[in-house]
């Protein structure tokens, strides 16, 4: 199944010593030994002309502070150890600015739906234009996704349309290549996870993000095949690749599209 490349995160210092983070980290499973996220209101770094949001998460089995960056949603994760406080936190991220200078600069800044801003459809740029007092909801013309209605409800119906969108292009194409081993797909679900492109169950329901249709049609044409060649082959074996292979003629050249870009996927529709 696709998988959406890993986030940086943070390391342990030597004999308890806080260090600046440098290879990956798994959160935790159990949530007893683990809080969840808090969000302290006007918690920013600024560092040449950008305001990083922190975020403080407790964790009582980390020995130091930690430092990652949600690469999701833009922000700085600073992940505190039993009794250890958010200034404490603070302190340390500004110790290591450096280091989040140079990672930040490396994270795709967030596009808002919004009106003049630009996005992609099916790979090509769009420009969001809104006419506050016309008729409809979303339509799209001449390189432009127009929005009609009251600004507040702007980029919620953006995202509406751009789901509806979503689902019409995935649908198409799983329906076609599922008839063509045979096979009858139960149900498709759209959804916004975090680390992966799609995924199937044994019971033949497939699930997709609906960010595929910020994605070019070759993109979104491997992910589907990929998908429906796991409704006859639950595995990663040569013969699932090989079905795949029959299902879509862009596998190589997609997989190198998600492995370099698809990061920006999550970028669209962040404020």
């Amino acid at each position: 199944m696709p998988k959406t490349p890993a986030r940086p995160a943070g390391r342990r210092g030597k004999r308890g010593a806080q260090q600046a983070p440098r290879k990956s980290r798994k959160a935790p499973k159990s949530g007893r030994r683990h809080t969840a996220v808090r969000q302290f209101d006007g918690q920013f770094l600024a560092f040449d002309e950008r305001r990083i949001p922190l975020v403080y998460r407790q964790d009582h089995r980390a020995r130091t502070i930690i430092l990652r960056f949600d690469r999701e949603h833009g922000h700085l994760v600073v992940v505190l150890p039993r009794r250890t406080t958010p200034e404490a936190g603070r302190r340390f991220a500004l110790r290591n600015r450096d280091w989040i200078v140079e990672n930040a600069a490396r994270l795709p800044r967030p596009v808002p739906f919004a009106a003049g801003r630009v996005i992609p459809f099916l790979g090509q740029p769009h420009r969001i234009r809104h006419w506050p007092t016309a008729r409809g909801v979303v339509w799209m013309a001449d390189g432009e996704i127009h929005v009609a209605g009251h600004g507040d409800h702007l980029a919620r119906r953006v995202q509406d349309w751009l789901k509806l969108e979503a689902r019409r292009e995935i649908a198409r194409r799983a329906h076609e290549k599922a008839a063509m081993i045979g096979k009858t797909i139960r149900r498709i679900s759209l959804k916004d996870p975090k680390t992966r492109w799609g995924s199937c169950s044994p019971a033949g329901c497939l699930s997709f993000t609906w960010r595929l249709i910020f994605a070019p049609p070759h993109v979104i044409d491997y992910v589907v095949a990929h998908e429906v060649a796991h409704m006859k082959e639950l595995n990663h074996g040569p013969r699932f690749w090989q079905l795949v292979s029959e299902l879509t003629r862009h596998e190589k050249s997609a997989r190198h599209w998600l492995q370099t870009e698809g990061l920006h996927l999550h970028r669209y529709g962040r404020a």
